[in-house]
This record gives C-alpha cells, sequence and structure tokens, in this order.
C-alpha cells in the first residue's frame, strides 16, 4: 500500500481580485500642507487623489482594496468609512447628491487598512500586504500616480495578464533627460504594438544608462511569487527594498511583461503637475469646466510674457 500523498498545493487564481495602494509615504515635497494632512487626501477639484487611484480599481473590476498606511494617515481611513453624522445632517436637508458624493468613497470596494510601521520603501510596502493577499495575483495602483478616468490602461494590463500569465508593468516612454527618476526597463517586442516583454530593469539608472527610453510607471499586476523575492531580497538604492529589484529577478525567468501607456497621467506628488492636475481634471468637468475654460483663456491672455513658462512634459501628456 503506497504512502499517502500530501495535499497538493492550490493553484493560484487566474482572476485578479485584490488591489494594493501603497500610501504611507511621507510628503516631504509638499510641506507644511502635508504635515498634518496625508498628501493622498489633497484634494484634486473637490475629490481627494487617492479616491481617483480606488476609482479606477473599482472600475476595472477589483473589488478588494488594501490600503497599506502609515502613522498620522488616519484621514485615509477615515475618508473610506461612513461619516454617520455628516451623512444624517446631509439627508435631514434633502440635499441627496452631496450625501451621495459623501457616501460613494465607502461603496466603491471592500477596503482594508495595514499599517507599513518602517518606511523601508515601495517593496516592503508590497510585501506588507502579504498576508491580504495570500496566493492570489493582485494589482498594485500608487497612491499619488493618477490614470486619467477616461483611460483604461489597469484594464488592458489585465488582459495582458490573463493571456500571458506572470507580471505585467505599466511603462511609459519618457524624456532621457528625466530616465534618472524612474525604474527603467529593458524590452523586446512581442507581436502587439502596446506589449513587449521585460528582460530586465533598472532602479533610477545614473544618467545616459537607462537600457531604454521605457519607464515604469505606478501600475502593476503581479504574481504572488514576488512576496519570495521581496523577502530574500536585500535593501537596494536609498536602503530600500525595492519592487524594482524584484521585478528583474522575476523578469530574467521570462515572467514579467509591459503595457505601453501613451494616454494622461498624473504624478500628484509633484507640486508642478499636481496643480497641473487640478487644471486639467476641472476642465473636463462638465459642471465645472465651460466656465472654468472661458476664465482659464482670459488669464492666460492677460499674463505678462515674463511669467509664462514651458509647460514640463516629463510627467504628464
Amino acid at each position: 500500500m503506497s504512502a499517502p500523498q500530501p495535499p497538493a498545493t492550490p493553484a493560484p487564481s487566474r482572476t485578479v481580485r485584490k488591489a494594493v495602494v501603497p500610501a504611507a509615504g511621507l510628503g516631504t515635497r509638499f510641506l507644511p500642507a502635508t504635515k498634518a494632512t496625508p498628501k493622498e487626501i489633497l484634494p484634486v477639484v473637490d475629490k481627494p487623489a487617492i479616491q481617483y487611484v480606488v476609482e479606477e480599481a473599482a472600475a476595472a473590476g477589483l473589488d478588494d482594496v488594501l490600503m497599506v498606511t502609515g502613522r498620522h494617515k488616519r484621514a485615509i481611513e477615515d475618508h473610506f468609512d461612513h461619516a454617520f453624522e455628516l451623512e444624517q445632517a446631509l439627508a435631514a436637508k434633502g440635499d441627496t447628491a452631496r450625501l451621495d458624493a459623501v457616501r460613494d468613497p465607502a461603496r466603491l470596494a471592500d477596503i482594508h487598512h495595514v499599517r507599513q510601521g518602517d518606511p523601508l520603501g515601495l517593496g516592503h510596502a508590497v510585501l506588507c500586504a502579504r498576508n491580504h493577499v495570500g496566493n492570489q495575483p493582485f494589482a498594485v495602483l500608487l497612491g499619488d500616480d493618477l490614470i486619467d478616468p477616461r483611460e483604461t490602461l489597469l484594464s488592458r494590463m489585465l488582459e495582458v495578464r490573463d493571456r500571458h500569465a506572470g507580471s505585467v508593468v505599466a511603462l511609459m516612454e519618457v524624456d532621457p533627460a528625466q530616465s534618472h527618476l524612474y525604474g527603467c526597463a529593458a524590452v523586446e517586442a512581442t507581436g502587439e504594438d502596446d506589449v513587449v516583454r521585460v528582460t530586465g530593469l533598472v532602479e533610477k539608472p545614473a544618467p545616459g544608462t537607462a537600457p531604454s527610453r521605457y519607464a515604469v510607471i505606478g501600475r502593476y499586476v503581479l504574481e504572488p511569487a514576488v512576496f519570495d523575492v521581496l523577502e530574500r531580497n536585500p535593501p537596494g538604492r536609498g536602503g530600500e527594498i525595492q519592487l524594482t529589484d524584484a521585478l528583474q529577478r522575476l523578469a530574467a525567468g521570462g515572467t514579467v511583461h509591459g503595457v505601453v501607456f501613451s494616454g494622461l497621467r498624473y504624478d500628484t506628488g509633484d507640486k508642478a503637475d499636481y496643480l497641473r492636475t487640478v487644471v486639467r481634471l476641472a476642465c473636463a468637468r462638465p459642471d465645472l469646466g465651460p466656465g472654468f475654460t472661458h476664465w482659464l483663456r482670459e488669464f492666460v491672455a492677460d499674463l505678462p510674457a515674463a511669467t509664462a513658462g514651458p509647460e514640463d512634459h516629463h510627467r504628464a501628456a
């Protein structure tokens, strides 16, 4: 009689349902505004930046969202919770439009929170999600990296992951002079115009040494195997556990693809781009756009030539 066999390890699900949103950074580029307010809560028109990110995840069918936060980030948890007194006051006034706006964040997805504890880098923040994610593929959306709500980048990444398995990163072509600000990818062509195979990754390469013009932006669809790599990886650049280093290990095994994105993306962690984001999204709003655009044209026409400068294109199209 043969010895009993141990139970087989269940295969990872092919369906991605969970998203992880790292939001533990200190927001030093926005001091003093972020001394007491998380940078992810700063308003973009009339919603905090991080709400756009959660809305993007929900629109792509990700209904389980884990926020990785840090100390002094309680406002993020409160924003995605119910505010009973405020809701009751608005309901009593019959202000259904504002009532829906207040309730919407808590209804977007099943939202959870975990604290990073020590600020040991993006890779460590992703590793903090291990117990919640388990043996499932998952998406990572950076909390201050906004993709225009009219774009479908995340859905496209999920489609690519379903066909190729492995992990998928979002790539955007950048000016070589700006490559040192990003993780940059070495790539090979596939049979699809917007899909490449990633063969290597370098975190913030020295000027002139980037392997290509393709930079990794803040959207990832990852296999749970990344957790084992992150756990073993020593600290990298800046003494932090780098997600790019872990993806480099996975790319060496041929399991990482990239979706090349050419749409609208905003870095709300940068002051100038934050302001451009507010202007662009306000102009796109049917309730604000017409009047605001009219005022903006008049304002720009009256600007002294000495104050007008070229727009910085390296972060937002």
